[in-house]
């Protein structure tokens, strides 16, 4: 089933992020390219596979809010309590970092957006690696989001490890807020 990881493949893509490996995976909208968000060699990997500039900063992404701990500062009950007005789900919340967050994966910004998602897989993957993932669109910066295991192959597969499942839960890509503010950035 297109949905599942195999145990096999879940220990593939374990020791692959543990040496600094990028990885492709299906998230709601597209494919995504991901890695461990405190390994700067592998964020700067995809930020070359993508072509991105540093600057603009990355999304992590999550399948339970315990795996964001580490990337931002600690919340009081309530703010916890409005988080999950959003999530799980399609919202990226721009929040506080720890000291901890790697400085290329904020860019030029002291905040970091996350999102706790409610795709499966994703879920699964995440549960397995005791981790959030860095998410960010499987493709070139500015082109078309890839949608599916053989074009994010044919674009990335010689590049990173290319997990096969499903998207298209969703026809856009998350929607991006600031948390103080509650501005919609995207």
């Amino acid at each position: 089933m297109l949905n599942r990881i195999s145990a096999s493949q879940l220990k593939k893509i374990k020791l692959h992020l543990k040496k600094g490996g990028v990885i492709a995976y299906p998230t709601e909208s597209c494919y995504g390219l991901g890695c461990d968000p405190f390994n700067i060699l592998a964020i700067k990997k995809i930020l070359q596979l993508k072509q991105r500039p540093t600057h603009k900063g990355l999304i992590v992404i999550a399948g339970e809010f315990k795996q964001l701990v580490k990337l931002i500062n600690p919340l009081t009950k309530s703010e916890i309590n409005e988080l999950n007005n959003y999530w799980p789900g399609p919202y990226s919340i721009i929040l506080p970092t720890t000291r901890f967050v790697p400085k290329i994966l904020t860019g030029n910004h002291n905040k970091v957006a996350v999102r706790v998602t409610k795709h499966s897989q994703v879920i699964n993957l995440t549960k397995y690696l005791n981790s959030a993932l860095i998410s960010t669109s499987a493709n070139k910066s500015g082109k078309k989001s890839i949608k599916n295991y053989r074009d994010c192959m044919r674009q990335f597969g010689s590049k990173a490890l290319i997990v096969n499942g499903l998207t298209n839960f969703s026809k856009k890509p998350s929607t991006i807020i600031d948390f103080a503010s509650k501005r919609i950035l995207r």
